[in-house]
């Protein structure tokens, strides 16, 4: 297997197995088992554990263009199309959350063990996240369009919605017992309630 094949299996390995066991409940021995390779071969690609999430993170920055979270609405925002920015933004983080739920368990992991991953995806994405989606609100505001709300804090609610409904689908209720939709359903839903409380 060539070099990049054999980094990339591994990381791949090691995402499953931090999201299923945490970081301090995985070692690098169980790493090297799962790719069929030897510890000495883990060793070759990352120096140590904290290296391989640092990677991983890395990885899923570049795979999902994490650090343009709004790309996907550009257009939108550039027509102050105010419903297709945030059902846009809405949709494309419920897709993410619900095809890459090992790396939100992973990240979850992280935040509770008080590892850097977690400090490093809020200092990479989510602070972004926030700067770019309140300066838009805030801009609406001047417009006249939006009500005089922290625009922060309107970002917290929208972002709260997404993330609850996303975590009690993955954890607490995979069924959909308690509310069965589309991702294209909740986004609208979540993307209409918001903006009837801030719209002027």
């Amino acid at each position: 297997m060539a070099g990049d094949e054999r980094r990339q299996q591994i990381l791949t390995e090691a995402m499953r197995l931090f999201s299923e066991d945490g970081f301090r409940g995985t070692t690098t021995k169980k790493i090297a088992e799962a790719s069929g390779i030897s510890e000495a071969m883990v060793f070759r690609h990352f120096a140590n554990k904290d290296e391989l999430y640092s990677a991983i993170l890395d990885h899923k920055a570049c795979s999902h263009k994490l650090e343009n979270p709004l790309e996907s609405v550009t257009e939108e925002i550039a027509k102050k199309d105010d419903f297709g920015v945030f059902y846009g933004f809405a949709l494309n983080a419920l897709r993410h959350h619900k095809e890459d739920q090992e790396f939100i368990r992973l990240l979850l992991f992280s935040a509770l063990e008080g590892h850097d991953l977690s400090k490093m995806f809020f200092g990479s994405f989510v602070t972004g996240m926030y700067e770019t989606l309140s300066g838009y609100i805030r801009i609406r505001q001047e417009d006249g369009a939006f009500r005089d709300i922290e625009p922060k804090a309107v970002v917290r609610a929208f972002v709260g919605m997404l993330i609850h409904h996303s975590l009690t689908n993955m954890l607490f209720d995979p069924e959909q017992r308690l509310l069965k939709v589309t991702e294209e359903e909740a986004a609208r839903s979540f993307a209409t309630i918001l903006l009837e409380g801030i719209l002027n």
